[in-house]
């Protein structure tokens, strides 16, 4: 355990950035999980509607340090291509 004040409130703190992180990462694959549930049985505008939804998901992980910059632009791109493939 904690022995000085200031390592308690850290550890609240961090508990704290934990629950907010967990919540934020379980968002960002249900949006990821519901695009490519829309994309195998889905029309081609769901798909697009759900990837919309999936890349801002990203972004707001990227901005809310969740993931690296480049590890989302990796993810974006992924899921652009694979939506481009089952379209085109």
């Amino acid at each position: 355990m904690a022995k000085t004040k200031s390592a308690e409130k850290r550890a609240r703190q961090a508990q704290k950035r934990t629950l907010r992180n967990k919540s934020l990462k379980s968002a960002l694959r249900t949006a990821i999980r519901k695009f490519n549930e829309t994309l195998a049985k889905g029309t081609r505008e769901e798909a697009a509607a759900t990837l919309k939804k999936a890349l801002i998901a990203i972004d707001k992980a990227v901005t809310k340090g969740i993931l690296h910059k480049n590890t989302a632009a990796r993810k974006k791109s992924r899921l652009a291509r694979q939506f481009n493939r089952q379209a085109g």
